[in-house]
C-alpha cells in the first residue's frame, strides 16, 4: 500500500474522531504520521497541529451552526492555554525524539484509562464559569498542546463537562475551539524551526481528515456519546502501547 493511500485513509480516520468526539484526532495523527508515513516525532508533532487545526476548523463551523458551541466560556477556557501552548511549543524543539514518544504514549495511554472510566455527568447544562478550575484546566491543555502536538480534545471535552458543567454536545463542539486556538499558538512559535515536512503526504491527510470530520459530526448525532468515546479509548490505548513498547525496545 502507497504512502499516499495510507495518508488518506489516516486522515479520514482523524476527521471521523474529530467530527464525532471533538478531540483525539491528533493523537491517532501522531503515531499514523511516524509509523505509517516515516515521519520523525518532532516532523509528526508539527504535521499532526497543521492537519488538526485545518480540520478542528471544519468540525468546529459544523458544531457552530448546530448551535453545540459555547463561545464565552471555550475562548476563555482556550485564553488560558495560549502562552502555555507556545512555551511549550518551542521547548519542544529542544528535546529527544525519544522523550517525545515516550511522553506521548505514557499521555494517550493515561487518557485512554480516563476515558474507559465512568465519569460523574449529573451536573450538564449550565455551562457557567469557575475562573480558577477553567483557567488551571485550560493552562494544562495548552501545554500538552504545545509539547506533543497533540489538540488536547480527548481531555478537553472531559474538563469542559466536569468543570464547566456542560452537557456532551455542548463540550464536544466548544473543545473544537479550545483545540483549534492551542494548535495555532504552539504552530506560531514552531514556524521557525528546522523540521522538513513532506506536504504531498500532508495536505491529502488533510484533504481527508476534513471530509471526515463532516461524518463525524453526523455520526456523532445517531452513535451514543459512551459508545463513542469507549471504542475510541481501546483504539487508543493499543496504539500507545505499542509505541511505548516500540520506544523501550
Amino acid at each position: 500500500m502507497t504512502a499516499l493511500i495510507l495518508a488518506l485513509i489516516a486522515g479520514a480516520v482523524v476527521g471521523l474522531t474529530l467530527g464525532a468526539l471533538g478531540g483525539g484526532g491528533s493523537v491517532l495523527a501522531v503515531p499514523a504520521l511516524i509509523y505509517l508515513l516515516g515521519f520523525t516525532p518532532a516532523a509528526a508533532t508539527t504535521a499532526s497541529l497543521i492537519i488538526v487545526t485545518a480540520t478542528s476548523l471544519t468540525a468546529l463551523y459544523a458544531h457552530a451552526r448546530a448551535g453545540r458551541v459555547r463561545w464565552k466560556a471555550g475562548a476563555a477556557f482556550a485564553a488560558a492555554g495560549i502562552l502555555p501552548a507556545a512555551a511549550a511549543g518551542a521547548a519542544s524543539t529542544h528535546l529527544p525524539q525519544a522523550v517525545l514518544t515516550l511522553a506521548f504514549a505514557a499521555t494517550a495511554i493515561l487518557a485512554a484509562v480516563h476515558m474507559l472510566r465512568p465519569t460523574d455527568t449529573a451536573r450538564p447544562g449550565s455551562g457557567d464559569l469557575r475562573p480558577g478550575k477553567a483557567a488551571g484546566a485550560g493552562a494544562g491543555l495548552g501545554t500538552l498542546t504545545g509539547l506533543l502536538g497533540v489538540g488536547g480534545g480527548f481531555l478537553a471535552v472531559p474538563a469542559l463537562v466536569t468543570v464547566l458543567a456542560f452537557d456532551m454536545e455542548a463540550a464536544i463542539g466548544t473543545s473544537l475551539l479550545v483545540i483549534t486556538a492551542n494548535s495555532l499558538a504552539s504552530l506560531a512559535t514552531r514556524s521557525g524551526a528546522a523540521v522538513s515536512l513532506d506536504w504531498t503526504l500532508i495536505g491529502p491527510f488533510i484533504a481527508t481528515a476534513i471530509l471526515g470530520a463532516w461524518d463525524g459530526k453526523r455520526m456523532a448525532a445517531k452513535v451514543s456519546g459512551p459508545r463513542l468515546q469507549r471504542i475510541f479509548a481501546m483504539a487508543l490505548l493499543a496504539v500507545a502501547l505499542f509505541m511505548l513498547a516500540d520506544a523501550m525496545t
